[in-house]
């Protein structure tokens, strides 16, 4: 059976139960930084950018399988293109 998405919004709701599967195996290796969102755009930006015709197994198998240390990496790369700024509003004084 082929299943067919009209939309990467579309494809993300229906992996998400895998996305956050993925996300307590993160936690109970003390990366609980990490959110769902990071590890779905490690997949598009890594992983998937060249990939064509992916079937919804194969997703669900990335999103599972994926290393932890390839996650960690990309979330570091996005923090560090980050622009920071200093907190000049609040009032501690």
């Amino acid at each position: 059976m082929d299943i067919g998405f009209n939309s990467l919004k579309e494809l993300y709701d229906r992996v998400y139960p895998a996305l956050k599967s993925k996300v307590r195996e993160l936690k109970r290796n003390n990366i609980d930084y990490i959110n769902e969102i990071d590890v779905w755009n490690a997949l598009i930006n890594k992983k998937w950018k060249k990939e064509k015709g992916l079937l919804l197994s194969d997703i669900v198998d990335d999103i599972l399988n994926i290393e932890n240390q390839l996650i960690d990496d990309y979330v570091k790369e996005e923090i560090k293109k980050s622009e920071r700024k200093v907190d000049l509003e609040s009032e501690i004084i």
